[in-house]
């Protein structure tokens, strides 16, 4: 089963690529990731409703058999994105993540008219980079020089309740947590994928809850 993933940039799509899709194909399941076209000349960047909306029409209908699944940040989410109103109500990103998720569902079936389970959406709190947070013994063996940001890394991973709840403003989102106390500086480009596969798949499943069960809607897809 052919499952294509909008991802919000190219670490993302290369997280896919190069963590998530390997581990899948055994199951029958080829992810294929793309970037959101965010204008007629470009791909990535600020993810806005309607960019969304337009692309997941066009992809399921122009193949019927696929799945389309996201794979898109909590942190700075578009303010008219189905349900994100709502979900602040809820203090608890895993929880806020989930209401955005159930709104998003079902306005892209109504916007597409295509069965509810070709639709799979996925929101990570905050970010990516929050899932790199599983293993900082594990990060800092990623570049040479990051071993002695280890305590620092401790530090953040310890003053929170999971990965996932590492938290969202432009300075302490998880990225910018790892540009601060990283040296050399964290890229996100060139460091998120190589990072990911020093940490691996399975401690991000094992911290980070709401992003294990996107993985298990994605296994269950064989089923």
């Amino acid at each position: 089963m052919e499952v294509i993933v909008f991802a919000e940039g190219q670490t993302e799509e290369q997280f896919i690529k190069r963590i998530i899709a390997p581990t899948l194909r055994g199951l029958g399941i080829f992810l294929k990731p793309q970037l959101l076209h965010t204008s007629r000349d470009a791909k990535g960047g600020a993810v806005t409703f309607d960019r969304l909306k337009v692309n997941a029409r066009n992809t399921l209908r122009q193949d019927t058999n696929a799945v389309l699944t996201t794979f898109l940040d909590l942190y700075g989410l578009d303010t008219p994105f189905p349900g994100l109103d709502q979900a602040k109500r809820h203090t608890d990103p895993l929880r806020r993540a989930e209401s955005v998720e159930v709104s998003l569902a079902a306005a892209i079936v109504q916007e597409v008219g295509c069965k509810p389970g070709r639709f799979v959406p996925h929101i990570q709190p905050y970010e990516f980079e929050g899932l790199l947070f599983s293993d900082v013994a594990a990060l800092a063996t990623t570049e040479p020089g990051w071993s002695g940001s280890l305590t620092k890394l401790q530090k953040i991973r310890e003053g929170f309740q999971t990965p996932e709840h590492i938290n969202d403003s432009f300075d302490t989102k998880p990225s910018r947590r790892l540009e601060t106390a990283l040296s050399p500086k964290y890229h996100k480009t060139r460091h998120g994928p190589l990072a990911a596969g020093h940490v691996t798949l399975a401690a991000m499943e094992r911290e980070c809850a709401h992003f294990h069960g996107w993985m298990d809607k994605l296994r269950a897809l064989a089923r």
